[in-house]
């Protein structure tokens, strides 16, 4: 945290020499920060002492201008003791513009969105941006709406601003096909609101945290994924349309391998290497949080593999498959689950959910180790697919029990 050390220097710049006048400056600092501003004041350089910031003699003019020095020290002392008192943000700058009588160009909400939206667009996934920017629009309307203004300074941000736009976010009925933000939905919302808070806090935009009080717990909610019955359903289906069968084989391959899309999407033959135990393994990173994932290839992903690996496409782009967009990928799968019979919501994270719990959990794969083929950080987030793990539980011990009868 920052102490916020004032100190106030005044020196002369040489170079501007004119018929023994120089210019007189002084130097504003805060926490080894400074600003410069000229005092608009000239002073002979013979007279000027740079050790003391100030001039030497005794002549009338010299006294007066000393004084004047003294005095611009004090303004600036009070400028910044009112910033304090104010409890706003202080830097350097700060201070020299209050001094100077400059207004603070105080950082806004819909500034702060803009920033962030333009300065990591590139480094976050489009879907990851696509939600950002979801975010923002909400923000709008709450600020148009409830707050009928367009923009709030980040100084106004507060614990009630956040419990409002929590009350509006729940309350809201969408005119268009979308659908009212639940709980989850709404928490997403706002921790989104709370990275970009997080990043003007870094940025010394705003002293204060609003979220510093702030707290709200997700409810969790069971995964949905497919059973092994609906899994081989889709498996032996065969389609006619080539972008079905397509995608049905992508799905398959992320049923097998547990990777997300943009991972799939990426995948390249340099990702598929020799294990320790000389069978083929998947060795890449998650993009979205870089995390190492090494997965060995099960049969029916490694066939997949191989019927893809001359494609014309996935040549030209360098992948084990030829991309498509998750979103045509999902319209895909909402057609195959139709022809499956199937009425789950087929979507290709349900494939990353299925292997999980179908594919290995089910199958008695310690936690630990789908954990860490998944690129999880935190065994808690696998945990979520628990309830695989007591189904697992019933049916061995049906299966028990009907030895024990016979």
């Amino acid at each position: 945290m920052n102490t916020n050390i004032l100190s106030v220097r005044f020196f002369v710049k040489k170079y501007k020499v004119k018929e023994n006048l120089v210019p007189v400056y002084v130097r504003i600092s805060v926490d080894g920060r400074s600003a410069d501003a000229s005092l608009k004041r000239e002073i002979e350089l013979t007279t000027w002492n740079p050790d003391k910031g100030q001039a030497t003699g005794t002549r009338n003019e010299i006294k007066s201008f000393n004084a004047y020095l003294d005095q611009v020290r004090t303004d600036i002392s009070n400028c910044y003791a009112e910033l304090k008192f104010q409890r706003k943000p202080i830097n350097a700058q700060v201070v020299k513009n209050a001094f100077c009588g400059v207004a603070a160009e105080e950082h806004t909400l819909v500034g702060l969105i803009e920033y962030h939206n333009t300065h990591l667009k590139n480094t976050l996934e489009w879907g990851t941006m696509k939600n950002y920017i979801t975010t923002q629009k909400y923000i709008q309307k709450f600020l148009k709406d409830i707050k009928k203004t367009s923009d709030i300074p980040l100084s106004q941000l507060s614990y009630s601003f956040l419990v409002d736009f929590e009350i509006f976010l729940k309350a809201h009925k969408p005119k268009d096909h979308h659908l009212p933000c639940g709980h989850n939905t709404t928490l997403k919302h706002i921790e989104r609101l709370k990275k970009m808070i997080n990043l003007a806090i870094r940025n010394e935009w705003m002293e204060r945290d609003p979220f510093a009080k702030f707290q709200a717990r997700f409810i969790r909610n069971d995964r949905e994924f497919l059973s092994q019955e609906e899994l081989q359903t889709i498996e032996a289906k065969e389609f006619k349309i080539l972008r079905l069968q397509w995608a049905k084989d992508l799905f398959v391959f992320s049923c097998y391998t547990g990777l997300a899309y943009c991972d799939v999407m990426s995948l390249t033959k340099e990702n598929i290497s020799i294990g320790i135990d000389g069978e083929y393994w998947i060795m890449t990173s998650r993009k979205k949080t870089n995390q190492p994932v090494r997965v060995p290839l099960l049969p029916k992903a490694l066939e997949i593999i191989e019927k893809y690996k001359g494609h014309p496409k996935a040549i030209t782009t360098g992948t084990v498959s030829s991309t498509l967009t998750n979103q045509k990928l999902n319209g895909y799968l909402k057609e195959i689950a139709d022809f499956c019979g199937i009425t789950k919501n087929l979507t290709f994270h349900l494939a990353r959910h299925t292997f999980a719990t179908t594919v290995t959990l089910t199958n008695g794969v310690p936690m630990e180790t789908v954990s860490k083929m998944l690129g999880h950080t935190n065994i808690r987030t696998t945990q979520i697919y628990a309830k695989v793990i007591e189904k697992k539980v019933s049916d061995d011990m049906k299966s028990l029990k009907q030895k024990l009868v016979s």
